[in-house]
């Protein structure tokens, strides 16, 4: 599937402020599962703009503003071509969790294995994870009933966290948005060593689906599964990632990925308005722009 993604991140100062030095994390990847055809993105007051690739080989691009401005402008404009992730069977049975905590190529799932101050791998956590998958072995499996347990257990609920909100809050809250679900399977899946990332992207809603997260930024997981490689499930919407989704990038948690992030002088009174469209190449002259404030 072709789709546009306009990405608008908008800041007004109360005061004018000086000396900010930003990144962003906006650019789509391109590799077997996702083709970028282009990438645009302009910030103004215009500047010069850098890039490099991360640890988690994310691309991030830099630019500073020493001079005093009151606004502050970043427009990402990304065309890709996405397509259907692999959808695994029970009767493929690809990986047993034991065979997977044995094999060699856990060594390079190290980091995503790991708790954080977003993800928590207590003795709590690893008790209910136990609890949630019963008897079952099979890794994908696994994946999936954690998946559908925090579907089933916790709302859905804009505007009820924010980006520090850390899993063991949100398991105290029982809702959440996106980041927080993702943040909560990556707690249950590490404390019983399957190895799962954070990944950041989009969700395109097509007209007659009503998938939760569209038309933001959204979050999901990757669990890696052995023979087959990175795999990804939306627990906000309680399915497996295919042709709807958008990646940008991955890391152990939001904090390695959020789209934009960076430090200024001057005033703390401002007002941020995020601004997300992500369409179908051939509903582009129908599809009105959904304007989110945060």
């Amino acid at each position: 599937m072709k789709l546009k993604v306009f990405h608008r991140t908008h800041y007004s100062y109360a005061k004018p402020v000086h000396d900010s030095f930003n990144e962003a994390r906006l650019q789509p990847t391109d590799n077997a599962e996702q083709i970028r055809h282009s990438f645009i993105l302009k910030v103004l007051p215009s500047t010069r703009l850098k890039h490099y690739l991360d640890f988690y080989v994310n691309c991030v691009h830099l630019f500073e503003l020493t001079q005093p401005h009151n606004e502050l402008t970043v427009e990402a404009t990304s065309i890709v071509t996405t397509c259907n992730n692999l959808r695994l069977t029970a009767e493929e049975r690809p990986a047993l969790l034991q065979e997977l905590s044995n094999s060699s190529e856990l060594d390079r799932c190290y980091d995503f294995l790991q708790g954080s101050s977003y993800v928590d791998v207590s003795p709590e956590t690893w008790r209910l994870a136990l609890d949630i998958i019963g008897e079952e072995t099979d890794v994908w499996q696994i994946a999936q009933l954690i998946m559908q347990y925090i579907n089933r257990e916790f709302r859905y609920e804009p505007n009820s966290t924010h980006v520090h909100t850390t899993m063991a809050e949100v398991m105290k809250l029982r809702a959440g948005v996106c980041q927080d679900f993702a943040h909560v399977m990556l707690g249950l899946c590490r404390s019983i060593k399957l190895p799962a990332r954070y990944v950041s992207g989009y969700l395109y809603n097509g007209p007659v689906e009503q998938l939760k997260g569209a038309q933001a930024s959204h979050a999901w997981v990757e669990i890696y599964i052995t023979g087959h490689g990175w795999v990804g499930l939306d627990p906000t919407n309680n399915q497996p990632v295919d042709g709807h989704y958008v990646k940008i990038g991955v890391g152990r948690n939001y904090g390695d990925v959020p789209p934009i992030r960076g430090t200024y002088r001057g005033t703390q009174e401002r007002k941020l308005t995020v601004d997300v469209l992500v369409s179908l190449i051939d509903e582009l002259a129908t599809t009105p722009a959904i304007a989110i404030a945060v």
